[in-house]
């Protein structure tokens, strides 16, 4: 029996990889070094792929998890907005960059879990698999999140901040 490639779709695994890595570290050249990182794992290590343990995305982002805790964790207290200043600024730039700092102001399961859903793009139940939890527990917590991120947000920018923190928000 042949086994599908789990890699057959590059181009839309690094993007979601990425965006997962971008979530989770801080997007730029760590992002884009551990993106490379976990990508070159993945071809060294793709027969041991197992379709029936997850998706391809849900084994990269296992892989990208485990590259990330192998560097060191950005130290508490640094400013997760340092790396845009100087730029030209506008309000939606602004909004972005205030949703990256709600974020980055979360724990670091909550953080880890925004991450996976909004990042890598993952379903609760990839979520689940993943983390070894039960999908409505995934759900939860990504609701409390998502209503707790609104409501810091709306603190800044009234009642109705953007709705979701996907690709609309540019993180």
């Amino acid at each position: 029996m042949m086994r599908r490639d789990p890699l057959a779709n590059p181009e839309e695994l690094i993007r979601r990889l990425y965006s997962y890595v971008a979530y989770a570290i801080g997007d730029g050249p760590d992002a884009e070094d551990v993106t490379s990182e976990a990508f070159e794992r993945a071809i060294r290590y793709r027969k041991t792929y197992d379709p029936a343990k997850g998706s391809p995305a849900t084994w990269l982002v296992g892989i990208a998890r485990r590259c990330i805790a192998d560097r060191a964790r950005p130290t508490a207290g640094a400013d997760p907005l340092e790396h845009d200043r100087g730029e030209d600024v506008h309000e939606g730039r602004i909004e972005t960059l205030a949703v990256r700092a709600a974020v980055a102001r979360l724990p670091e399961r909550d953080r880890e879990l925004v991450a996976l859903r909004y990042g890598a793009d993952l379903t609760a139940r990839q979520i689940a698999e993943l983390l070894d939890l039960q999908t409505n527990a995934v759900e939860v917590a990504l609701h409390r999140l998502h209503r707790k991120l609104r409501d810091e947000l709306a603190d800044d920018f009234g009642p109705n901040p953007r709705k979701g923190l996907g690709p609309a928000t540019g993180i």
